[in-house]
């Protein structure tokens, strides 16, 4: 049986369909979430990965209702998209609700105490830090810059 991780990655790129830079950065956000989660005793796994993997589905929806793919918005749509994502994947009712909360707060911190919550806020801190610092005029060629702010780097 596939595990929840690997269930909800396949909805998630399955819903992103040819957005690889949105499908990049939630599959670094969920890394650096397992990583940081080995570091949290009162976490819970699958309530981490899960928003983590899921915590900007609402982007496109975002970008699609108020043409811009700001924090607040995503904050707005995210929740329902994600709700049917699990919803559809059987998931238990606790997980999905708390897995909700932290994407409607995502970009919002010290809304949510929790530490499932301050565990997916620092993943996804890491990684859009990460990437602007590659934007900061560290490429010498417009190729190699719009590959890099596309999200099409491997590691």
């Amino acid at each position: 049986m596939e595990s929840i991780k690997d269930r909800l990655i396949g909805r998630m790129k399955q819903y992103f369909s040819d957005d690889k830079k949105r499908i990049q950065h939630a599959l670094r956000v969920t890394e650096y979430a397992e990583r940081i989660f080995q570091y949290e005793k009162n976490a819970d796994r699958d309530v981490v990965l899960a928003a983590a993997i899921l915590h900007d589905i609402g982007i496109h929806e975002a970008e699609r209702k108020y043409g811009s793919s700001q924090g607040k918005y995503q904050e707005i749509e995210g929740p329902p998209i994600a709700r049917k994502i699990m919803f559809e994947e059987e998931l238990p009712d606790k997980l999905v609700d708390e897995v909700c909360q932290i994407i409607a707060h995502h970009h919002t911190p010290g809304v949510l105490n929790a530490d499932n919550f301050k565990v997916v806020y620092d993943a996804d801190l890491i990684v859009n830090l990460e990437d602007r610092e590659l934007k900061k005029g560290r490429f010498l060629t417009e190729g190699g810059s719009k590959i890099a702010s596309e999200g099409q780097l491997t590691k």
